[in-house]
């Protein structure tokens, strides 16, 4: 018996990556490229977006990159527009583009700070996700994939904009699934622990030398290790990828255990 690679096969599908350009985003790119899917990369870093398309075009995949802002919504629609009109289709969208945001308690937070991490966190996967599903409806359906974190499921003495945001893609999630099951678009949650980005680098550097933070982390979860980019890549391409297909509306936990106690 031989192993059944069509479950994971993207070949003809179109897939958009938020803050594609690194990270996760990035490494979601490459994975899904390998598999057979379009890719478009969307970010508002340019060089590392354009890198990676180069990267992934020069592999033998297809890739763009377009410069968007996820809380702008007319350069969402144009974008989204200008994917399907260059690649014929959508098939899937990776709600990635994420910031941390202010590390204070909530009585010292100021609503500018907290609006900020709302606008990219929350309302930007709205705008992507409003404007991508018409793309899906004209393909005859589609995969969404909202990235949100162990921290959408139990709560943290940190960031509180953050965790409230991560809760929010969830349970967006979940609406999603249950609003267009019927036309074949299927939602679903991503959340990941302790994996090694440059964002989680960024976070930790405030406050002290990374690497000792990362060796602390790594006591607090059961496998004992920080996880890498690849693993949440694999998650999603699960996801979106025929695998997937009887899945939506859940949550895929890739966290090392740390939510297992």
């Amino acid at each position: 018996m031989t192993f059944p690679h069509q479950l994971f096969d993207m070949s003809g599908k179109v897939t958009a990556i938020t803050g594609g350009a690194r990270g996760i985003g990035a490494q979601t790119a490459r994975t899904l490229a390998a598999a057979g899917s379009a890719i478009a990369v969307l970010d508002v870093l340019t060089e590392p977006g354009e890198q990676l398309v180069a990267e992934i075009n020069e592999s033998g995949g297809r890739a763009a990159f377009w410069k968007m802002d996820v809380t702008q919504e007319d350069n969402v629609q144009r974008v989204f527009g200008e994917i399907a009109t260059r690649f014929g289709r959508l098939d899937a969208l990776v709600n990635n583009a994420g910031i941390e945001g202010a590390n204070l308690p909530t009585h010292e937070m100021t609503l500018q700070q907290w609006q900020k991490v709302i606008d990219v966190n929350v309302t930007g996967v709205f705008l992507c996700t409003k404007y991508a599903i018409p793309h899906m409806l004209s393909a005859g359906g589609g995969s969404i994939v909202n990235l949100s974190s162990m921290y959408g499921l139990v709560g943290g003495p940190d960031v509180p904009a953050y965790h409230a945001s991560k809760g929010a893609v969830r349970l967006m999630a979940k609406t999603e699934a249950m609003l267009y099951a019927t036309q074949n678009i299927r939602a679903n949650s991503v959340h990941p622990g302790f994996i090694r980005t440059p964002l989680l680098e960024e976070a930790f550097a405030k406050l002290g030398d990374p690497e000792q933070i990362f060796a602390h982390m790594k006591t607090l979860v059961p496998l004992a290790k920080i996880g890498d980019p690849q693993d949440i890549a694999a998650g999603i391409l699960y996801l979106v990828s025929p695998a997937g297909r009887y899945v939506t509306g859940t949550e895929l936990v890739i966290d090392g255990g740390y939510t297992a106690r």
